[in-house]
């Protein structure tokens, strides 16, 4: 593999905060961009600054600075990768830098959880395991479509969902606390009730705890992100655009027309189903699946 473009940086950790997703306290974004091929990646806004996006970069002496960076802080807590960048992109199968951290994260006594739409984080079931010893740790798969052929259409460069179903069982049989990220919703595109009633099917029976959806099945649109957007869907589904641009003109918060009904059935069958769906249940879970002993670091909301 040719050598990856890299970038400085001076920290990789963010600051503590009291609240994240999945009860985190700490981001961490080891690559810069994504070659996903996502139609609708809200990272692409220009608010972000991340030029050429489709260009995977990797921060310079990444596990060193993290190193540095997990011996400055003086609180523990949970530390989460993938908001802006998949941490299992494509190229961490060579460098390893995502398996490196998390052996990092281990060593020092902190948490891990992890957003991703790929299934070469089986390959750390290991390392996050070592984690689980003592910290909480959490694995989240996006899903927007239960379809395979259509999951193609919107998220080219990816593994099926089947894929990530399929990695959720195996992760679940290890012990280790799954979920779904069904974010985002696609008006006209995959705001189906028979979508979204499949993917709570399949995340149930694959062992998920969890499916986040936020507080709406919507997508946002910004920016150059929405010309992005648009030039896919003029690619990919002709006259959506069309529909788009007369139900959310240049609105940022662009919800289905059928959120309402949507949310209703999500929500009944996630209660049927015993499956978690709003954020502080979900960290609260999270944290209660810590080991004895380690409570007092990562306390329960």
């Amino acid at each position: 593999m040719a050598a990856m473009p890299t970038i400085p940086a001076k920290t990789i950790l963010s600051t503590y905060s009291e609240w994240g997703w999945f009860g985190s306290n700490y981001t961490m974004n080891i690559y810069k961009g994504c070659c996903h091929g996502c139609i609708y990646c809200d990272s692409r806004s220009a608010c972000y600054g991340v030029e050429n996006f489709d260009t995977v970069r990797v921060k310079e002496n990444a596990l060193e600075v993290i190193e540095r960076d997990l011996k400055s802080k003086r609180k523990k807590g949970i530390i989460i990768t993938g908001s802006m960048s998949d941490a299992y992109n494509p190229f961490e199968k060579e460098l390893e830098l995502t398996r490196g951290a998390i052996g990092l994260i281990d060593k020092y006594g902190f948490g891990f959880a992890v957003d991703t739409k790929s299934d070469l984080v089986l390959r750390d079931i290991d390392a996050v395991k070592s984690v689980q010893t003592h910290s909480p740790v959490a694995v989240s798969f996006t899903v927007t479509t239960a379809d395979d052929a259509l999951g193609q259409r919107i998220e080219q460069n990816v593994c099926s969902s089947g894929s990530r179903f399929s990695a959720i069982e195996k992760l679940a049989g290890q012990g280790i606390p799954c979920g779904v990220l069904l974010m985002p919703i696609l008006p006209f595109i995959n705001d189906t009730v028979e979508n979204i009633m499949e993917i709570v099917r399949r995340a149930h029976q694959s062992g998920a705890r969890w499916i986040y959806a936020g507080e709406s099945f919507a997508v946002t649109l910004r920016q150059n992100q929405r010309d992005h957007f648009y030039e896919k869907l003029d690619r990919h589904f002709p006259g959506v655009k069309a529909k788009y641009q007369q139900q959310f003109g240049f609105e940022y918060w662009c919800p289905s027309p059928k959120n309402a009904e949507l949310w209703a059935v999500f929500t009944a069958e996630c209660n049927r189903l015993g499956i978690l769906y709003e954020m502080d249940k979900i960290s609260g879970y999270v944290k209660g699946c810590c080991k004895a002993g380690q409570t007092s670091l990562f306390p329960i909301d």
